[in-house]
């Protein structure tokens, strides 16, 4: 084709952008409700939801609080809800964690009788929310976490949770071997039903800092001896095929919006569901800068959403899930 500009390409791609409806019509991804996952912290010992200030719109909850919540969620066609649970008590082993009658394991028997089998309750597995120094697994004498040490609380939490109901169990210290140990705990007491999502790339990230304050943590200084180094892409190959050797059934990279490369480095390489944790960094980061008036809230929500999925993620945990479940 020439015009009196010069030879111009036949082809216009423009004519599939026309309008909304053509837009929709040949968009390449999209999001559905059944999709997302709603982490939620239920903490014990209070008496009304305790926002959490730097995640805006989030709190912890009560136990009838995260009752109601979840079945807003199930309402909404929520996919899943992750659960982590916030003790009054905390010790150098993380009691609270394999108490059957601990926080998580109460909250994990709530929303079950909430919501039964039509959302997908999950909970997270590590001691970071139970410990007094706010590491992910036991110390030995030098203060060093013990990885094997730790595996031995890993599998007893796995039981725990198991007998309380849940669904899924979601093993997040980065311990090498953690879910091998966790799917023959699982085995041993009759769990064969109960499934593993790998955290398979955890990554030392700075966004995690609300989180902090989520779960009320009494960590020092940093976890980078077990979580991964943000440098790294390889390394996270490695953990993929360790984990899908000790029996994942999901595999998980967290955070999801820096490592987006990670991301579609794993969905590419394996045949189970892929996760991406859109973490409470990123989260904070929306909701402050949409605060200030700098950016559309809505329309980067679903902007960031829609680039986890594109990258390759099945399923995506967000604070958003409901919200976002309920628009779309």
């Amino acid at each position: 084709m020439s015009s009196r500009y010069g030879e111009f390409p036949g082809a216009r791609p423009r004519r599939l952008r026309t309008t909304p409806a053509m837009r929709r019509l040949v968009a390449e991804t999209r999001l559905s409700p059944a999709e997302l996952i709603l982490p939620m912290f239920v903490r014990e010992g209070i008496t009304a939801p305790q926002e959490i200030s730097s995640m805006p719109g989030v709190v912890q909850h009560t136990r009838d609080s995260l009752r109601k919540a979840a079945a807003e969620a199930a309402a909404a066609g929520v996919g899943g809800i992750m659960l982590f649970g916030v003790p009054e008590v905390k010790d150098a082993v993380g009691s609270a964690g394999t108490d059957p009658d601990g926080i998580l394991q109460a909250g994990i028997r709530d929303v079950i009788s909430e919501v039964g089998d039509t959302v997908v309750v999950m909970s997270d597995l590590c001691l970071d929310e139970y410990t007094d120094h706010g590491h992910c697994g036991v110390l030995d004498a030098e203060g060093r976490v013990d990885n094997d040490a730790t595996l031995e609380r890993y599998a007893e939490m796995a039981q725990v949770q198991a007998d309380a109901g849940v669904h899924v169990v979601g093993p997040s210290g980065m311990m090498d071997g953690q879910v091998g140990v966790v799917r023959d705990a699982l085995d041993e007491i009759g769990k064969q039903d109960v499934a593993i999502l790998a955290y398979t790339a955890k990554y030392a990230s700075a966004f995690y800092g609300p989180f902090r304050e989520a779960v009320n943590s009494s960590l020092k200084g940093d976890r980078k001896t077990y979580q991964q180094d943000p440098a790294n892409l390889r390394e996270s190959m490695r953990e993929l095929a360790l984990d899908l050797d000790e029996g994942a059934d999901i595999v998980m990279v967290k955070p999801a919006l820096p490592y987006l490369d990670v991301l579609r480095r794993v969905a590419d390489e394996v045949d189970v569901p892929v996760a991406a944790y859109q973490i409470s960094g990123e989260y904070a980061m929306v909701e402050a800068a949409a605060a200030n008036g700098w950016i559309d809230r809505d329309r980067t929500i679903m902007e960031t959403l829609t680039s986890i999925r594109r990258a390759g993620a099945n399923m995506i945990l967000t604070y958003w899930a409901t919200e976002v479940a309920q628009r779309l």
